[in-house]
């Protein structure tokens, strides 16, 4: 019998497109299947997947050998540019992969009108 409740990975998606700059996003199982994603091209979501696994994978060994247990897992990862942020976060087989606008992009294009206009 179907449930007509909405699922839980649904409704997570729905409240991180409320947050400003929310771009894209890629849901992939820990072994490099993209499984969903939004806003992306699947070939990126795909690179995406290969890159992000490998490094959520890197930054696990490297915490554990540096630090004692509790405070030696990774829960997730957060990357910032001056063009986008990406947040990856593993639970379980699956990986969540958020790519949202900065805010500080607004700010370093007003500088560079700035700057055109001392010239």
């Amino acid at each position: 019998m179907a449930s007509n409740q909405p699922n839980e990975v649904d409704e997570v998606i729905r409240e991180l497109k409320l947050n400003a700059g929310f771009t894209q996003y890629a849901i992939m199982s820990n072994d490099g299947i993209v499984i969903k994603c939004e806003g992306m091209e699947r070939t990126k979501a795909i690179q995406h997947a290969h890159l992000v696994l490998d490094l959520c994978a890197k930054s696990k060994k490297y915490i554990r050998e540096l630090f004692e247990p509790p405070d030696n897992e990774v829960e997730s990862l957060r990357l910032k540019t001056n063009e986008y942020e990406m947040i990856v976060a593993q639970h379980g087989n699956n990986t969540l992969v958020v790519i949202q606008d900065t805010a500080d992009k607004s700010h370093h294009a007003g500088e560079e009108e700035e700057e055109e206009k001392k010239e």
